[in-house]
């Protein structure tokens, strides 16, 4: 007997119709000898409405209030589905981040699982009963009410699986796999059979939008069995795993990402200590920095450029502002038009010719770079938004031709 946690997303369920086809696969995967354990979101777009009713009544809630607002739509998807099983004829309980033992710290809107008591989990499993667990919540040590942030959900599934020791995760989505590109933007872009655990986190923390980061990274923390497969079609997916078998492929994707701002704290004293204090100030405000520019000392001052997400940037430029004097600089300037491209592979450390040909391809299509970032399996640059589609497609076809 295998014990499989299935997660899946708001598209997923997102009416009745779905609803059901999901109540189908997981008494499937239940009739076939299987413990099932059921992770999910909130329906369509029902996080969006909550947080629009919330700004009907305050402009600015606090971020515990809207924890325990948030937390209302994984409990009715959870609900409705125990409610479609039962109607299947299969032993169901559904229970709420807490129920099901998720304890977490106490940063409001992004907080991190600590630990997951599952008595009750296992308690339930013993008694062959399907489990549907709210995805994306738990509860602090002040027993409040806390969400893990964007991608939560995927995150619950994934710390579920670590902590029961399943056989697999299975994370349904609207798309039948993880591909080398958004095949929206991208039409050749094709399915991958397999990924590793580096590559996935990678792509999954350049934009590309089928897993969140923070699950991938528990995944390969503790080495979880991990598959991306379709809730709208019965087809083989894509495994996650530590090691991937040997592929023509050096570049296993190219991803996009327009969730990014970039920030630039001019004519700082070229002096010992100022990086250090524009990066140890952001990180007391838990705002996360991505790729960092220095710009070569002149006139005894340099230029220090950054990305952050959207949505910290207001409150990265307002701090900066504050600290104008401390840092003896001359302004603090934020450019938002901007898209960060990328590319993913595990070859790319030992093949020097993938940066040459990458930025050969967006000069042919006539992409200007503003700051570039490297590492082992990736290569990023910062472009224009708005040639952010062309860019894309130019990559890939560089790399990945149909």
């Amino acid at each position: 007997m295998s014990l499989i946690v299935q997660k899946f997303g708001g598209t997923s369920v997102k009416d009745a119709g779905r609803i059901n086809h999901v109540a189908q696969i997981v008494t499937d995967t239940y009739k076939k000898g299987n413990n099932v354990v059921v992770v999910v979101s909130a329906q369509g777009d029902t996080t969006d409405d909550l947080i629009a009713k919330a700004a009907e009544i305050n402009s600015h809630p606090s971020k515990r209030e809207m924890d325990v607002l948030l937390s209302a739509g994984e409990q009715i998807s959870m609900s409705l589905l125990a409610m479609a099983i039962e109607q299947l004829g299969c032993p169901v309980k559904s229970l709420t981040g807490w129920q099901a033992g998720f304890e977490t710290d106490a940063n409001h809107g992004m907080a991190r699982v600590r630990t997951i008591h599952k008595e009750r989990l296992e308690n339930e499993l013993a008694k062959r009963n399907i489990v549907i667990v709210a995805g994306f919540q738990g509860l602090n040590r002040y027993d409040d009410i806390t969400t893990l942030g964007r991608g939560g959900s995927d995150t619950s599934a994934v710390a579920l699986a670590a902590a029961l020791h399943a056989d697999l995760c299975q994370i349904f989505t609207d798309v039948d796999g993880v591909y080398t590109a958004d095949p929206r933007i991208v039409p050749g872009a094709r399915k991958l059979a397999e990924i590793t655990y580096d590559e996935m986190l990678e792509l999954a923390s350049l934009g590309a939008q089928v897993l969140h980061n923070r699950s991938v990274e528990m995944a390969k923390k503790y080495n979880v069995n991990m598959e991306v497969v379709s809730s709208l079609e019965d087809k083989p997916g894509t495994k996650i795993k530590e090691v991937t078998t040997v592929e023509k492929l050096l570049i296993k994707g190219v991803a996009r990402d327009n969730d990014v701002a970039r920030i630039s704290v001019t004519e700082v004293p070229d002096e010992p200590g100022y990086a250090f204090r524009i990066f140890s100030a952001l990180a007391a405000k838990k705002i996360n920095v991505d790729i960092i520019l220095q710009s070569i000392g002149r006139a005894g001052t340099k230029d220090i450029s950054f990305t952050v997400s959207r949505d910290h940037k207001e409150e990265a430029v307002q701090l900066l502002e504050g600290m104008k004097d401390t840092l003896g600089c001359k302004d603090v300037l934020c450019e938002d038009n901007i898209s960060k491209v990328s590319i993913v592979g595990a070859g790319i450390a030992t093949n020097p010719g993938a940066a040459a040909r990458m930025f050969e391809a967006l000069a042919d299509a006539h992409v200007n770079i503003q700051m570039i970032s490297t590492s082992e399996i990736k290569i990023s640059v910062l472009i224009n938004r708005e040639d952010s589609d062309k860019a894309l497609r130019a990559i890939h076809d560089e790399f990945i031709p149909g």
